[in-house]
């Protein structure tokens, strides 16, 4: 089965057309080789996928006939993402939510409110 086919039925990307995109990019390794959507896969095949800044390690067990639902997911691969990457993931999602560019105009009621609560912990 090919590549993108696979990360599309095993619900890695929403889309094949994602899948292969990501492939293109780069962002797709089977074996640590960088890989086209093209690449057939076979079990046993390791693959990393970067995806929202982390990279998903896994090893294909079985190769789906078609898409499958999410439950049945890790029939067909073993996740073996070090734990540390999905730590990263949860600081990465704070410091976005917290960040405004400079220049960005006057801070929104949401942010007014949680500098005056940041303001009045630190004088406490």
């Amino acid at each position: 089965m090919r590549i993108d086919k696979y990360l599309w039925h095993t619900r890695y990307f929403k889309t094949r057309n994602i899948a292969s995109t990501a492939c293109k990019k780069g962002q797709v390794k089977v074996n640590g080789q960088v890989v086209k959507p093209s690449r057939e896969v076979y079990p046993t095949d390791e693959i990393i996928v970067r995806k929202n800044q982390i990279n998903l390690q896994f090893t294909i067990l079985d190769i789906p006939a078609n898409r499958v639902g999410a439950k049945l997911v890790d029939i067909y691969r073993k996740d073996t993402t070090p734990k540390e990457a999905y730590g990263n993931e949860e600081l990465l999602k704070y410091s976005k939510a917290y960040y405004r560019k400079k220049g960005t105009g006057r801070p929104t009621k949401k942010d007014r409110r949680e500098i005056d609560d940041y303001l009045d912990d630190e004088s406490e």
